[in-house]
C-alpha cells in the first residue's frame, strides 16, 4: 500500500482484528468501551478524513473493475449498523454502492440452500456492497433460535450436533471462492455491551420521535444476551479467516465505531490498491483528434482548452 495514510489505518485497527485460529472470548478479549486514546472531539476530522479515502479509493475501485468488496456487518439490536452505514458511506458515490438487509426468510428463499439468497446480493467488479446483517444470522439467530432451523427443511442427516462446525466451514469455503473470484470480503462486528444496549432501548422509549425503532421483540431476544455472546464468540474464533477477517468494533461510542468502521474498509481498499486504467496508443491518438477538434471549437476570446487554462492560472 503505496498510501502513506495507510499505515496509521492499519495502526488503528490491528487491535481489533481477530487472529486467524484464534479461541475467541468476547467478554475477554474485547471491551466495547474501547477507544484507543481518541478523544471525540478529534473524531469528526478522522471521520472525514475516512470518509474522504473511502471516496477516492471507490472511484479507482470502480474505474478498475477488477474487484468487488462486501463488507459484513454483524451487531445485535441497537448496535448502530444503519447510523454507520449512513456516516461512513456519506461521501461515496450511491451508483457503486449497495446495501442489503436480510431479515426473516421469504418462502422462497426457504426453498432453496441457506446462502441461496445472500449470493444473490454479491457486489459485481467495481462495486461495493454492504450486508446490514449477513450470512452469519445462519449460524447466530438460527443458532439460538432451533425454531428457525425447523423450518428451513433441512434432512435428518445433516441435523446433528455438528451443523454448526459444519456450517463454519462451508462459509469459509464460500467467502475463500469469493475472493478467488476477485470479491474481497471483509467483516465487522459491532461489539455493544449490555448496558449500553439498555440504555439505547430506553432512549427509543422514551422520545417519542425514537419510537418507531423499538420493538418489544427486542426485549425478548435481550433475554437470549449469554447466549447471543457465546454464539459471536465461537462465530468469531471459527471464521475469522486470512482472507475474510474478521474486526471487533468497539460500539459503545457511535464515532468511534463509525471511525473504526471507515478505517476497516479504507485498509481494504487500499490494499486492493486499485489504480485508473491506462489507454493504449491508438486511443491516445483518437483523444488528441478529439482534443484539436474541441479546440477548434472555442468561443473568439476564449481559451482552446478551459480546463488546462484554469489550472495554470491556479498553478501561477
Amino acid at each position: 500500500m503505496a498510501d502513506s495514510r495507510a499505515e496509521r489505518i492499519a495502526r488503528l485497527i490491528a487491535p481489533l482484528r481477530v487472529k486467524p485460529g484464534s479461541e475467541v472470548d468476547l467478554a475477554r478479549d474485547f471491551d466495547p468501551r474501547y477507544k484507543a486514546h481518541i478523544k471525540k472531539k478529534d473524531g469528526v476530522e478522522l471521520l472525514r478524513t475516512g470518509v474522504a479515502l473511502l471516496a477516492e479509493y471507490q472511484q479507482r475501485l470502480a474505474a478498475q473493475d477488477t474487484y468487488g468488496v462486501l463488507l459484513c456487518l454483524q451487531a445485535l439490536d441497537a448496535g448502530g449498523k444503519d447510523g454507520t452505514i449512513r456516516h461512513v458511506m456519506s461521501g461515496v458515490n450511491p451508483q457503486g454502492v449497495r446495501v442489503s438487509s436480510f431479515k426473516v426468510p421469504s418462502s422462497e428463499e426457504l426453498s432453496h440452500d441457506y446462502l441461496w439468497r445472500y449470493a444473490a446480493r454479491l457486489p459485481g467488479r467495481g462495486d461495493i456492497a454492504i450486508f446490514n446483517r449477513s450470512h452469519y444470522e445462519e449460524v447466530l439467530v438460527v443458532r439460538v433460535h432451533p425454531e428457525v432451523l425447523d423450518r428451513q427443511r433441512l434432512p435428518d442427516s445433516v441435523r446433528t450436533a455438528k451443523i454448526w462446525d459444519r456450517r463454519y466451514r462451508e462459509i469459509n469455503h464460500w467467502e475463500r471462492y469469493l475472493t478467488g473470484n476477485g470479491i474481497k470480503v471483509v467483516k465487522v462486528f459491532l461489539n455493544l455491551s449490555k448496558e449500553e444496549q439498555r440504555t439505547r432501548f430506553m432512549k427509543r422509549i422514551d422520545l417519542p420521535e425514537k419510537n418507531w425503532k423499538f420493538s418489544a421483540a427486542d426485549v425478548r431476544e435481550r433475554r437470549h444476551w449469554d447466549e447471543y455472546q457465546a454464539a459471536f464468540s465461537e462465530m468469531l474464533s471459527a471464521t475469522s479467516t486470512k482472507w475474510a477477517p474478521w474486526y471487533v468494533v468497539p460500539a459503545d461510542r457511535k464515532w468511534f465505531a463509525r471511525i473504526c468502521t471507515a478505517a476497516v474498509l479504507a485498509h481494504t481498499l487500499m490494499d486492493i490498491d486499485p489504480q485508473y486504467p491506462t489507454v493504449s496508443a491508438d486511443a491516445r491518438k483518437d483523444l488528441l483528434v478529439a482534443k484539436r477538434e474541441l479546440e477548434a471549437e472555442a468561443p473568439e476570446g476564449s481559451a482552446a482548452d478551459p480546463y488546462e487554462a484554469r489550472h495554470k492560472r491556479a498553478g501561477s
